[in-house]
């Protein structure tokens, strides 16, 4: 099969397409074949091996990459089922987390996987798994965003930023978008009720504080967001950070999470966590009409480098996608 692999570390020139054998399913193990994949942020950290910090947790390698295959989110069909696996068959239409997904077959868990919904294109399906389930749990559990609170969402033109809107308009809360001049009308359309275009104001700087923050960039000192809260407020920090940094966000994070603990406002970061409870509720939000995709750009698999590239310069209109043929 065609995948794109990395054998080291570095920049997007480091992965290349190359044939490798198709995955062989194990007795608990879904084997999908891959019809679209998403570009995240999370893709090129494990690209880079970036923050350098991050390696000695072990979850991308220390010195090269766990994995041969890049890619994580996708959306496919099922291939074929271990003999343990319940509930999915070859035909099935699904979508989630599927290591090595940029690839035409990845291997994945039957818990890691959810029904596509029938309304959406393998591509939009493909957007949802890491970029909707951060949104939910930003707004959802972690924001504890409620009906008539007021919610910012810094990056609402991004990948997660484009899903936050959508869900805390969807709650009832009274919604406001931080974007560049481009995206005004986007962050608008998916129920934000204002819109601050970040290249001529400071969204910080305001006499009427947020309940909740959803800093999805990390452009702004901490002293600066805490200012824009009410007293009892809540900041969420999902800043994913820039390439090429020892402690990237690991750094902005910690420093929250010290000075949460002598403030009364809630400063928390959004940890990394990938459960089927997510994805189903992310398809149900989908299925109610709640929550839509917003595609930015589509490459094909031999492009992946160049999608990754344009994720990395920050600014992604929704999601970058990567078809397989």
């Amino acid at each position: 099969m065609k995948a794109i692999v990395q054998e080291r570390f570095g920049p997007p020139d480091v992965l290349r397409l190359a044939d490798v054998d198709i995955p062989e399913p194990g007795p608990d193990d879904v084997l999908v074949a891959v019809r679209a994949a998403a570009l995240n942020p999370y893709d090129w950290h494990m690209l880079r091996g970036d923050p350098l910090v991050a390696r000695l947790f072990g979850g991308m390698g220390l010195t090269r990459p766990k994995s041969l295959v890049a890619g994580l989110d996708a959306a496919g069909r099922v291939e074929a089922v271990g003999r343990n696996v319940t509930g999915l068959r070859p035909g099935d239409e699904v979508l989630g987390y599927c290591p090595g997904a940029f690839a035409e077959y990845a291997l994945t868990s039957p818990e890691m996987v959810v029904p596509k919904p029938a309304a959406l294109s393998f591509e939009q399906a493909a957007a949802l798994p890491i970029a909707a389930t951060t949104a939910l749990r930003g707004i959802r559990d972690v924001g504890r965003v409620r009906a008539g609170q007021r919610v910012l969402v810094n990056g609402a033109a991004g990948g997660v930023g484009t899903f936050a809107v959508q869900l805390a308009a969807a709650s009832g809360a009274e919604v406001t978008g931080v974007c560049g001049t481009a995206n005004v009308d986007l962050v608008a359309s998916l129920g934000a009720s204002s819109v601050v275009d970040h290249t001529s104001a400071d969204f910080t700087d305001t006499d009427d504080p947020y309940d909740v923050i959803l800093d999805n960039v990390g452009n702004r000192p901490l002293r600066q967001l805490r200012g824009a809260l009410v007293r009892n407020g809540t900041l969420v920090v999902n800043a994913g950070g820039s390439p090429g940094h020892v402690f990237g966000a690991v750094g902005s994070t910690l420093r929250a999470v010290a000075v949460n603990c002598v403030v009364r406002q809630r400063l928390t970061p959004l940890p990394d966590r990938r459960e089927r409870s997510f994805l189903l509720a992310v398809t149900d939000a989908v299925e109610k009409g709640t929550l839509s995709p917003v595609l930015d750009r589509m490459y094909p698999l031999a492009d992946v480098a160049e999608g990754l590239r344009h994720v990395e310069r920050g600014h992604a209109r929704g999601k970058v996608v990567v078809t397989v043929a």
